[in-house]
């Protein structure tokens, strides 16, 4: 499946092997630890997938917790592996992310989201 192509992502080894790791909710992320400046794939084959969403967007903003900075929703791109997007990880501390579709329903990994750390170098 290296070669193969869906929408705008080419699925290359490493969705490939992200696929293998099951972690929970559907979420994968690679590379961990995520360094800022840094470009951080995200994998998602969690409850809107499995529902048959058409579109999956992810919800994804930096810093505390509770008051997350430079919010914004991206459009996900469809493989055969589950929806994934590549962006880069800024240098406000944690990234935080849920998950929405174009109905506007959400998993938010029962209501606490999902958190890594970004490093500075």
């Amino acid at each position: 499946m290296a070669d193969k192509k869906y929408t705008r992502f080419t699925v290359d080894n490493r969705l490939e092997a992200m696929a293998e790791n099951m972690y929970p909710g559907g979420v994968r992320i690679d590379p961990l630890p995520a360094t800022a400046g840094q470009e951080v794939c995200i994998l998602y084959s969690g409850l809107l997938a499995n529902s048959g969403a058409d579109q999956v967007y992810l919800h994804v903003g930096y810093g505390d917790a509770g008051k997350w900075k430079k919010v914004e929703d991206v459009e996900m791109d469809k493989t055969g592996y589950g929806w994934v997007k590549v962006l880069p990880a800024h240098d406000l501390g944690a990234m935080h992310f849920c998950f929405h579709d174009s109905a506007h329903n959400w998993d938010n990994n029962n209501g606490v989201n999902w958190t890594i750390q970004v490093h500075n170098g």
